[in-house]
């Protein structure tokens, strides 16, 4: 089933793919290779998800914010594919960072958020490679940035 329909099937509205906020851009293609800025967690209604993982957010919450993630992720792609998500080939790597308190040591857990997304959206072709850090803060006091990398057609 090709993405698309899959996104259908799920029920899942993607956000609108924003522009960077600095002087960077949001994605960039090089050979066959699709590069993803990362992707801040942002709500269904554009609110910022922030909040200290293991403090202000339990892990269910910030597995939330980090599926947000992941759907601005896709639409960052659909737009840099020209609105055509089948030139995705395969889903490489997702490298997501959790704003955490020092004791939390369930990041894994945090960035499959992103992680069952891709590969229910894009089946065996949404498995990645992946690095799951914590950091002491991110920006705007965000909960979760993920960034990506694909393969075209």
């Amino acid at each position: 089933m090709s993405s698309e329909k899959k996104i259908k099937e799920l029920n899942i509205i993607l956000p609108e793919a924003k522009a960077p906020v600095g002087n960077y851009v949001a994605t960039k293609i090089i050979g066959k290779l699709l590069y993803i800025s990362g992707q801040i967690s942002i709500n269904e209604n554009s609110e910022l998800i922030k909040g200290k993982v293991g403090k202000d957010l339990d892990v269910d919450q910030a597995y939330q914010a980090a599926k947000r993630c992941g759907l601005s992720i896709i639409a960052q792609a659909k737009k840099a594919c020209k609105g055509d998500l089948s030139k995705i080939k395969s889903c490489i790597k997702l490298t997501g960072f959790v704003n955490s308190t020092d004791s939390f040591t369930e990041q894994p857990k945090v960035i499959n958020g992103a992680s069952d997304l891709m590969v229910s959206v894009f089946g065996e072709i949404g498995m990645h490679t992946r690095a799951a850090v914590s950091t002491n803060s991110l920006p705007l006091g965000v909960a979760v940035e993920i960034d990506a990398i694909f393969e075209l057609k």
